[in-house]
């Protein structure tokens, strides 16, 4: 029987990423080198330590805005995550060209108003929706059309991770409407900015296990 895979995003801190780990998450994503004002970005070096300290089957992502594929691979080899999670500006061609450079997996960001979303899901091996701001970063903390992200769902050949505004309160209805692969989470489970609220993000994931049962 499938489930909806959760990822707990925006990790800062060893005792988060234990957290995230012991209460069952199926990833942990880290957030590099961005242009926007987050109290959730890390450097290079402290992303690779946090990324070194997580055990196997519980898949590390970098999480970020580069500028370039050359950029994006430079610093997803630095990092040394399983896959890398791209917003912002790289066309769906230059994402293909992105996926073929690296040894991992990508996955691309995309707003459910993205007019070439079927370009994006042929460049990468996951799409995930969020409710990105005018930059193409996602954290928004704002929730979108769930029924659209269902749509994407049913109709895409690529796997969907949904974000965007999900909190502990909300996700399991989210599960049931749209059916994701996933769902990510940042600001959502948080006592702080940067910092995890280990009972939310417990809860978190308990109840997306539960609206996909």
């Amino acid at each position: 029987m499938s489930y909806t895979r959760v990822k707990i995003c925006g990790l800062t801190r060893e005792q988060d990423v234990e957290t995230a780990v012991a209460v069952g998450a199926d990833a942990v994503g880290f957030i590099v080198d961005v242009p926007v004002d987050t109290p959730r970005e890390l450097p290079a070096k402290r992303a690779r330590a946090l990324v070194d300290s997580v055990p196997p089957f519980v898949t590390t992502i970098l999480v970020t805005m580069p500028d370039s594929v050359q950029t994006a691979v430079s610093l997803y080899e630095r990092v040394g995550a399983d896959a890398i999670q791209v917003h912002g500006g790289l066309s769906a061609e230059h994402l293909g060209g992105l996926r073929e450079r690296i040894d991992g997996h990508l996955v691309a960001t995309v707003d459910t108003e993205t007019p070439d979303i079927d370009e994006y899901a042929a460049a990468a091996d996951a799409l995930l929706v969020d409710s990105t701001d005018e930059t193409g970063g996602g954290g928004t903390g704002e929730t979108h059309d769930w029924k659209q992200s269902a749509a994407h769902v049913d109709r895409l050949n690529v796997p969907v991770v949904l974000a965007g505004g999900l909190t502990p309160d909300n996700v399991a209805r989210a599960v049931e409407t749209v059916d994701p692969f996933g769902v990510d989470t940042a600001s959502g489970v948080e006592s702080s900015g940067g910092q995890k609220d280990p009972d939310a993000v417990a809860a978190f994931v308990e109840n997306a296990r539960r609206g996909s049962a």
